[in-house]
Formats: structure tokens, C-alpha cells, sequence
């Protein structure tokens, strides 16, 4: 593995307003320790140190830190992102020797076409990382999964898969990396139930349908004749009550003229 070199600077400056000030200069707050040696503070670029995460050795990369006169081969132990932004908060450097085994995560890279995914399923991948121990120089970059052989049903476990030369997969052995399940469909009821009754099912279903608008239209009926009898029976009052006013001034004038003659 080769290794990145990324120049480092001592900061004396503890804190977090410290800290966000050299995050506004593009740097990074970082710490390196290792080996039973004091640890120390240090800052690096933001980006020099996103341009060495971003090759093929990925978070693994092999660095060689170097702080005035003085360089530390390390690896980047932890990594702390802003939420959000994605930028770098800030950064634990353990530092490693060559020749000695380290324990890392790198990821899981499937290869290959599984034949039960031309049939029509669906691949399930269960495990992206995978636990590795490797000396410090030979991290592998990723760990093939083939998945030519899976078909419907079938599974790739840990113990399946072939440990890249010169490490170890630390994981259990059982655990599934990536399975195929057969795709699930579940039927409309409404389609298929017209589909198996055609222009039958269709037919009394609109007759349904026909039924219920009769039973509103007879409701809108009803109403309306109840209200058209109420209408005759108040003017049948209104005509009485004239006719009975038109005969009472009948025998008021009648009277008078009698009184009169």
C-alpha cells in the first residue's frame, strides 16, 4: 500500500473556540497517539486530507504524517463529519509500524451476475464492511463477494467468501453478506376480481350503482312531493281566508244600505 504524506502543524490552542477558528482557516483540529507515546495536537489541511481519503485505499490510506522535521506513519482511526455539511470536525491519528497487524474495516465489492436475478429477484445485501486483520503495509482496498452461483433463495455467507492474500476476515463466519428473495407482488383485488367475473361482474356492478342513484333520485322525489302538498295546502288557506273576508264586507255594506234606506 502506498503511502500519502500530509504535512501536520503542533497547535498549542486548546478548546472549541480554537477549534472552529482553525476550521474557518481550512484546517482540521487533530490528536496522534500510539505506541505508549504522549499524545500530541496537531491541525492538517482540510484539503490535502479529503484528497488522501479519496484514494483507492479509501478511509485505510497509509499516511506519513509529517510534523516539522519529525514523520509518523498513521492511520486515521476515527473521523468526525459535520452532520450536515459533510465537512471534517476532526481527526484521531494512531500511529502504526511497519510489520505490525492492525485490525480495519474495508468494504464489500460484489462481483459478478447471480442467475436468480435474471429470474426476475432481487439481491439483498446484508453486510457493506467487513472486519479485517492485516499488517499495517497490505490493508486489502475492498473484499470480493462473487455472487455468479446465487439463485432464488440461495445466501453468501462470511465463510464463503476468499480472504484477501495476506488477511484475515475477523466476522462471523455464518453471517449472511448477500442473499437473492424472490420479489413479492401483491395482487389488486378490484383488478382481479373484474378480470375473473368480466362483462358480468362489470354488469352488476353498474346495475349496483343504477340502483343506489334510483333510491336517491326516489328520496329527491318524495321530498319534492311533500313540499308541492304543503304549497296547495297554504294557498287552499290563503283562498278560504279571502273568500270568508269577501262575504263579511258583503253584509257590512248590506247592513248599511238597510240602515241608510
Amino acid at each position: 500500500m502506498p503511502e500519502y504524506k500530509l504535512a501536520a502543524e503542533n497547535r498549542s490552542d486548546a478548546g472549541k473556540g480554537a477549534a472552529r477558528r482553525l476550521r474557518a482557516s481550512g484546517r482540521v483540529p487533530a490528536v496522534l497517539y500510539g505506541h505508549g507515546t504522549k499524545p500530541q495536537h496537531l491541525s492538517v489541511d482540510a484539503r490535502q486530507f479529503g484528497q488522501a481519503l479519496r484514494t483507492d485505499a479509501g478511509v485505510n490510506v497509509l499516511i506519513s504524517l509529517e510534523v516539522g522535521r519529525k514523520q509518523h506513519l498513521a492511520l486515521a482511526k476515527e473521523i468526525q463529519r459535520h452532520p450536515v455539511k459533510g465537512t471534517f470536525i476532526h481527526v484521531d491519528f494512531i500511529q502504526v509500524r511497519r510489520g505490525e497487524k492492525v485490525h480495519v474495516q474495508v468494504p464489500v465489492h460484489l462481483v459478478g451476475e447471480a442467475p436468480g436475478v435474471r429470474e426476475g429477484g432481487i439481491a439483498d445485501q446484508d453486510l457493506y464492511q467487513l472486519n479485517v486483520e492485516a499488517e499495517v503495509t497490505a490493508v486489502p482496498e475492498a473484499v470480493e463477494a462473487d455472487v455468479s452461483g446465487l439463485g432464488i433463495g440461495d445466501v453468501l455467507r462470511v465463510g464463503d467468501l476468499k480472504a484477501p492474500e495476506g488477511a484475515v476476515l475477523l466476522d462471523d463466519p455464518e453471517a449472511p453478506v448477500v442473499s437473492v428473495v424472490a420479489p413479492t407482488v401483491e395482487p389488486e383485488p378490484e383488478v382481479a376480481e373484474e378480470a375473473e367475473e368480466g362483462d358480468e361482474g362489470r354488469d352488476r356492478r353498474k346495475d349496483r350503482e343504477r340502483g343506489v342513484v334510483g333510491e336517491r333520485r326516489g328520496e329527491i322525489g318524495e321530498a319534492g312531493a311533500a313540499r308541492a302538498l304543503i304549497r296547495r295546502s297554504r294557498q287552499l288557506l290563503q283562498g278560504d281566508t279571502a273568500a270568508f273576508d269577501t262575504r263579511a264586507g258583503n253584509a257590512r255594506n248590506g247592513l248599511i244600505a238597510c240602515e241608510t234606506g
